[in-house]
């Protein structure tokens, strides 16, 4: 499978003041929720099941406030969509933002820095901040923070590097992993291969489960060749490839955006089964060579049936299949929309998994799959009727997963970089927080931007630790130890919307980012946690 699709979505997390009327005290909010990796969609090619086993001729915790994290690291995990088998992932999982929470001690404000709220405020320009619209659930700077905060900046945390089992190599520059999954079913297909086998080749005696073992290696060697195929159409189209998985069912490429076009779209699914078509094709003119009834005729003639089934299983026309989308291709350039591509497709692909529940066990059992009545036991029956379970379930829930992710990729134009911006108040490194507060408060702002002494912006006051200092020490603490130094990857362009969003914030996971317009000019600050909100509503809004 290989996955292709957008970035992942924001972490989810609420974070509304809870003043009360003649009462000043900071509120609780919360961190950025627990990351699961995966973007909207990423859509993943399934290469196919696994191979047959008859032998031919034979029938994390909210971070701590003062630890940075990735505002869209959940989201760009559950953009994956899976295939069974191998083939391209295309959003198979795709869980919602996750709302753990951290409550932040409550921190009292006084009377005179509990200025009106951003909401409340005129949007006219001040202290050097451009007027722009704020997100909702404003309240003022004193009153607001995530968690603790000891006033002691940490550098923003990197991303984690793409995990999932064994790393095998980086062929083309994309790490390949071997999930534990893996070895089951390898141990799985040497044993009943090797079963066959001793009906086909009995003289092997015990070396036929070492036969059969290097069967499972080159049947699996041989979907790596698939899932590279998609890999290298999606490098040739300039889409970045996360990493390749070889699991239970196959193979998964993960492509992290989506192909622009329909037909590049069309050309990234078929490359897949193409190429286990063109290996069925080799593996049939290399069993014309060798003997019959031989060790590596046996090995050729099993190669050769296993990847033309992956073939056809792949080409079937619903998805996460690769041929579901194809099917999606075809339908987005007929109509114009995606989305109606992927709702096609994703209703074939739940068609198709209800057909396999049903269809599959029947055919065993009616011998059309090579099976005669005389071999098939209550076992068989058993094992049959389990494995049509599985594969039914894995198509529905990426055929959903699909429809998800689309619905997901629809609503992320509407998080813009200027609408979520909250206003900000330059300062100088030694203003006392209490007069920063005061200042802020005044201006309806709701973010403080650290400068020098040209107006040049420096770092960024953490929300957190302004929380974390106490209302009696805050004329004799300086905005400049509760600030946290800005980098490059912290200055986002006011101009920036959706996935460009998302992707910019997740290259370096911070709380806080300066947004700048494309003068320089400072815009305001944007918050992760304003980001998750907006994104949770986004998608809480009906298609």
């Amino acid at each position: 499978m290989d996955e292709s699709g957008g970035s992942g979505q924001p972490r989810s997390g609420t974070d509304e003041a809870t003043e009360r009327h003649g009462e000043q005290r900071a509120s609780s909010a919360p961190a950025a929720a627990g990351a699961t990796r995966s973007g909207p969609e990423r859509p993943e090619h399934p290469t196919g099941p696994t191979p047959p086993t008859a032998a031919p001729g034979t029938s994390e915790a909210a971070p701590s406030p003062d630890r940075s994290h990735d505002p869209t690291d959940s989201a760009h995990e559950a953009a994956t969509h899976s295939d069974p088998s191998s083939g391209t992932e295309d959003g198979a999982e795709v869980p919602g933002a996750s709302p753990d929470q951290a409550e932040a001690p409550a921190g009292s404000g006084s009377p005179d820095e509990a200025g009106p709220s951003a909401q409340d405020a005129p949007h006219g320009p001040s202290d050097g901040a451009h007027p722009h619209p704020e997100p909702e659930h404003p309240r003022t700077l004193a009153h607001s923070g995530t968690g603790t905060g000891t006033g002691n900046a940490q550098p923003p945390r990197r991303g984690r590097e793409p995990g999932g089992g064994l790393l095998m190599g980086r062929p083309f520059g994309v790490p390949v992993y071997v999930a534990p999954s893996w070895f089951l079913v390898a141990a799985l297909i040497t044993w009943v291969f090797g079963g066959q086998l001793d009906r086909v080749l009995p003289e092997l005696g015990a070396l036929r489960y070492l036969v059969s073992l290097f069967f499972a290696v080159a049947f699996y060697a041989s979907v790596l060749v698939h899932e590279l195929a998609h890999t290298v159409a999606a490098l040739r189209f300039k889409l970045p490839v996360r990493r390749i998985q070889l699991q239970f069912f196959g193979g998964v490429s993960e492509i992290e955006k989506e192909a622009e076009t329909p037909g590049r779209e069309f050309v990234l699914s078929f490359v897949g089964p193409l190429l286990s078509l063109v290996l069925s094709g080799l593996f049939y003119l290399a069993m014309l060579a060798v003997e019959p009834g031989t060790v590596p005729g046996v090995l050729l003639a099993g190669l050769m049936i296993s990847n033309l089934i992956v073939a056809a299983f792949n080409l079937l026309p619903g998805l996460p299949l690769d041929g579901g989308r194809m099917l999606r291709a075809v339908v987005w350039k007929i109509t114009g929309r995606p989305m109606s591509g992927t709702i096609a497709a994703a209703w074939v692909g739940r068609a198709l998994a209800v057909s396999v529940l049903i269809g599959l066990p029947l055919l065993t059992q009616s011998g059309v799959l090579g099976a005669t009545q005389d071999h098939v036991g209550g076992m068989d029956t058993v094992t049959d009727a389990l494995l049509a379970a599985i594969l039914a379930a894995i198509i529905w829930t990426g055929a959903g997963n699909s429809l998800r992710m689309a619905r997901l990729r629809e609503h992320l134009p509407e998080l813009r970089a200027r609408s979520l911006t909250r206003r900000a108040v330059p300062v100088e490194t030694s203003t006392p927080l209490s007069e920063a507060l005061r200042r802020a408060n005044e201006a309806g702002a709701r973010a403080l931007v650290v400068v020098d002494a040209d107006g040049e912006p420096l770092s960024l006051v953490r929300e957190a630790a302004i929380v974390g200092v106490p209302e009696h020490r805050r004329p004799w603490v300086a905005v400049s130890g509760l600030a946290q130094d800005l980098t490059d990857g912290m200055r986002v362009s006011a101009e920036l919307a959706g996935e460009a969003l998302l992707d910019t914030l997740r290259a370096t996971p911070a709380t806080e980012y300066l947004v700048v317009e494309d003068s320089g000019e400072i815009y305001g600050v944007l918050s992760a946690a304003d980001v998750e909100r907006a994104f949770v509503k986004a998608m809480a809004r009906p298609s």
